[in-house]
């Protein structure tokens, strides 16, 4: 029997082991949280979604005003059951709804029914994630991968109450956001201890697996994955990881790229604009080629299929909207990854999202960057004002993480000397007239010539001076932001070129 009863007993204090934050194990090996088993929470967690659900059906649709932002519903549980609320075997609890009516129009916005709601959450039993990183909450999983449902602390629920308003009003501008999406805010209260949890969409799906997870601020400061989270069967690394696993970034095809960075500083402005920073980006990478068809291709979830997928919830989502075109979605497109590509050439999916948003620039975040400052690089820690934390967010994910892919024509000239040529694809002018004239060459000039993309060809000396340009040009672009040097470089570079 699974109860909340004894919380603040002795003994129940002494048979908790190890403790992160609130999150801790029991003798049992069951994972706790504020000396509640996690059983008996998720118990009480569907009980009193399943309860405000259908009592909120009841109330007819209307428009949200400001007092609906600050709303808190109650109702007791006792485990005899009353003529409210049905039996159970938890122990008596009170559940909290937080802005009912609000959320409400948060979940139809984006497409959420309330059946598929609590057929989501409520039909089985909610899955708990042992991955659940270094904050101490614990992290439950929809069985049908829609939803996942986090605790959080009182200033961050608190916080997220002030933040409502501005976030409706966000979500009414603009749905398609990295941000988090807020379904809803509960609290199960019992012996004495308020748990309070927050509902939001699944970035990273099961189905789909993850070959490696980065969590990115841009920041340098001890941002690298410590030893113990490296044994993890799926670790979660960092900044000064992906630097080092990933130097070229993941290459983006343009549109999507411009899509992305676009989302990115649009985010990045209504969080600067709330005080909001320390958030991360988290990605996860699905590696195509390296998982084979058979993983590629997963297949939909059988349990879903009956009910209405949430609407902008999918990273291709959040940055574009519905995939263009009016041709079936592939395999992979459907499962919502941004498709891209490594160095190696290989295809990738990634699910992206912004994370951690509910930490303030308050006082005790002003005192822990002015200290770390002093013995430290101040503009390297994560701690930071939110402009500065924004801006350098923003130039890391569009100029580190995330690149523009190569160009078909510069890809051509950079192929390796054993491609086969593609005259079509090289530039047709004046200059190049005489380019594919077979001129004998000496031996001495031949070793001294550097290596044409297309060797069956013997290249002319107008041919080696355009190649020579172009090779520069996309030195300098892709050292320079991708963006082209100006005609004063460019022609100190040819005349340089000439003159040897």
């Amino acid at each position: 029997m699974t109860s909340f009863e004894g919380l603040g007993s002795p003994s129940s204090s002494q048979t908790n082991k190890r403790t992160i934050g609130h999150r801790g194990i029991d003798p049992t090996g069951e994972t706790t949280y504020k000396k509640t088993t996690s059983s008996a929470l998720k118990g009480a967690i569907q009980l009193g979604i399943t309860y405000t659900v259908g009592s909120l059906s009841q109330k007819p649709e209307r428009d949200v005003l400001m007092q609906d932002f600050e709303v808190v519903e109650s109702i007791f549980f006792p485990s005899e059951g009353s003529n409210l609320t049905p039996g159970h075997h938890h122990g008596d609890f009170r559940f909290k709804t937080y802005a009912p009516i609000a959320f409400r129009y948060f979940r139809e916005m984006f497409g959420i029914r309330p059946d598929d709601y609590l057929y989501s959450l409520c039909n089985e039993p909610l899955i708990e994630l042992s991955n659940s990183g270094a904050s101490g909450s614990l992290f439950y999983v929809s069985s049908d991968d829609e939803f996942i449902i986090k605790t959080v602390q009182h200033k961050e629920a608190e916080f997220l109450q002030k933040l409502l308003p501005g976030y409706f009003m966000n979500l009414n501008q603009n749905k398609r956001t990295l941000l988090p999406k807020f379904y809803g805010l509960y609290c199960v209260q019992a012996g004495g201890k308020n748990i309070r949890i927050a509902v939001m969409n699944n970035l990273l799906p099961r189905a789909v697996p993850m070959h490696l997870k980065y969590d990115l601020k841009g920041s340098t400061y001890k941002r690298r994955a410590s030893p113990k989270e490296r044994t993890k069967s799926m670790p979660t690394y960092k900044d000064l990881d992906f630097m080092e696993d990933v130097p070229e970034g993941l290459m983006l095809e343009n549109d999507h790229y411009n899509a992305l960075c676009k989302t990115i500083q649009r985010d990045c402005l209504l969080l600067q604009s709330f005080k909001i920073m320390d958030y991360s980006l988290l990605a996860g990478i699905h590696n195509i080629d390296q998982a084979g068809e058979e993983a590629s291709t997963a297949m939909p979830d059988q349990k879903r299929a009956q009910g209405q997928k949430p609407l902008y919830c999918t990273a291709m989502e959040a940055i574009q909207g519905e995939a263009k075109g009016k041709t079936p979605p592939q395999p992979s497109e459907s499962m919502g990854g941004i498709p891209a590509r490594n160095s190696k050439g290989e295809r990738l999916l990634i699910f992206i999202g912004i994370i951690d948003i509910l930490q303030s620039y308050r006082f005790v975040k002003k005192l822990e960057h002015s200290w770390k400052a002093l013995v430290y690089d101040g503009d390297t820690v994560s701690v930071h004002r939110p402009s500065f934390y924004a801006d350098r967010f923003q130039k890391f994910m569009c100029n580190t993480v995330f690149k523009k892919a190569l160009s078909r024509l510069t890809v051509s000239l950079l192929a390796p000397p054993d491609v086969q040529p593609r005259p079509d694809l090289l530039p047709h002018d004046d200059v190049m007239s005489s380019s594919f004239e077979t001129t004998p060459v000496s031996s001495a000039s031949a070793a001294r010539a550097p290596r044409c993309a297309h060797a069956s060809v013997r290249p002319s000396h107008g041919y080696l001076k355009q190649a020579c340009m172009l090779h520069l040009l996309l030195f300098f672009s892709r050292v320079q932001e991708q963006k082209p040097p100006d005609m004063d470089q460019s022609q100190r570079l040819e005349s340089e070129i000439l003159n040897r």
